[in-house]
This record gives structure tokens, C-alpha cells and sequence, in this order.
């Protein structure tokens, strides 16, 4: 059976979902964050010792104004509610995104929740927050030593995820079939699951069926 270190998730279909609902893109934004807690449950769980979500693209400012405000909004209520189960649960919080962007208090607020939960050992989760794969792997070619060779090791060296084993599975809900500039380098031999469900009807059993999946593949890495 195939270990599993590291679990990607994109986790698409909130605003579709509150559409549906209550013809509220941030009724399902909302709702979403149920989906996260019981996932981030499971995880712990599976023992599985990282998970990354991707919260918050760098294309993600083409929304409302409003729906960028509520969405961070409800970003800094998650973090000021639930930092102290983040410490009971032995949750290490690590933001992989560009955070220059973000407001002045939410900077502060990821800050300091990085720091009270960076010894914990349980699960990491990384929150890819104002994230664009793109400019990550640009920006890292950029901070790669000038004295040194540019080689696959100083390209991850230089990576948000430096120090993070690349996902081995990817889920995206939705049912859309496309990466969205999100993690392009990490994934290379990642297995991807697409799933039909919208986030908020994503659930623990469907979440254990798709380790189980990958538990039970033959994985290649370019061999026979």
C-alpha cells in the first residue's frame, strides 16, 4: 500500500454551492469551512503529516471587492476562533503565498499564528493564501544563489515549499478538471483525483475512499 505524507486540496465549488442554496456565494464560503474542519479531522486521523489547501489564488483579486473582504474576513475569524484547538491538536500553521498583498491586520494574525503553532508535530497545514505557482517558481529561479548552479535542488531549495515532500495525491472538487496555477511544480508526479461534489457536500467518507484509492495504486515514477 502506498504511504501517504502529503495531501493537496483545491477546494472549488463554495460560491457555486451557495447559489444553489441560498443565492449567496458567501453562504457557501461559509459553509465550506465545515467541509475544512472535518477534513483537517480526518487527517489528523489517517496520520498524515501535511496538508496544503489552497484558500486564495493570485487570481482570485479579479472578484467582488466584496467577496475578496468577506472571504478574508472570514479567514481572520477561523484563525482568532480556532488557534487555540490548532495548539491542542498539535497543528503547525505554515502560509505559502505571497503575504505583501494582504491587509496589515491579517499579516499580523498569520504571523503570529505561524509562531504559536511552530512546534507542533501532528499535521502541518499549509494555507496557499495570495498563492500563484508561476510566480513561485520565478520568484525562486530569482533567489537562487548567483554562485550556484541552477539545478533542480536549488529551484525547491528556493520554493515556498522548501523542506515540504511534494504532495502524493491531489483532490479537487467541483468538478473541474484543472490545476489553476496551483502547485505546478510540486505536482509533477502527484495523482490527481477529480471530484464531481461541490466543497460544502464534500464529506469524510468521500475523503477516506479517495485515500483508500491511492493506497491501492501501482505508482510508476517513469518505470515499468
Amino acid at each position: 500500500m502506498n504511504p501517504i505524507k502529503h495531501v493537496a486540496i483545491i477546494m472549488d465549488g463554495n460560491g457555486r454551492w451557495g447559489i444553489q442554496n441560498k443565492g449567496s456565494r458567501n453562504f457557501g464560503h461559509r459553509a465550506g469551512l465545515n467541509t475544512v474542519e472535518q477534513t483537517i479531522e480526518e487527517t489528523i486521523k489517517q496520520k498524515i503529516k501535511y496538508l496544503t489547501l489552497y484558500t486564495f489564488s493570485t487570481e482570485n483579486w479579479k472578484r467582488p471587492k466584496k467577496e475578496i473582504s468577506f472571504l478574508f474576513t472570514l479567514l481572520e475569524d477561523f484563525l482568532t476562533k480556532k488557534i487555540e484547538n490548532l495548539i491542542k491538536n498539535k497543528i503547525k500553521l505554515k502560509i505559502i503565498g505571497d503575504k505583501k498583498k494582504l491587509s496589515k491586520k491579517l499579516q499580523k494574525l498569520l504571523i503570529n499564528s505561524e509562531k504559536k503553532t511552530s512546534h507542533n508535530t501532528s499535521l502541518q497545514i499549509n494555507l496557499a493564501l495570495n498563492y500563484g505557482s508561476k510566480e513561485e517558481i520565478i520568484n525562486a529561479f530569482k533567489k537562487v544563489d548567483k554562485k550556484k548552479k541552477i539545478t533542480e535542488k536549488t529551484i525547491e531549495e528556493n520554493l515556498y515549499t522548501s523542506g515540504i515532500p511534494n504532495p502524493d495525491l491531489l483532490i479537487r472538487t467541483g468538478n473541474t478538471q484543472r490545476l489553476s496555477n496551483f502547485l505546478l511544480w510540486q505536482l509533477s508526479y502527484t495523482e490527481i483525483f477529480f471530484e464531481k461534489k461541490l466543497w460544502p457536500n464534500f464529506t469524510k467518507n468521500d475523503y477516506k475512499k479517495i485515500l483508500n484509492k491511492f493506497r491501492l495504486l501501482k505508482r510508476n515514477f517513469g518505470s515499468i
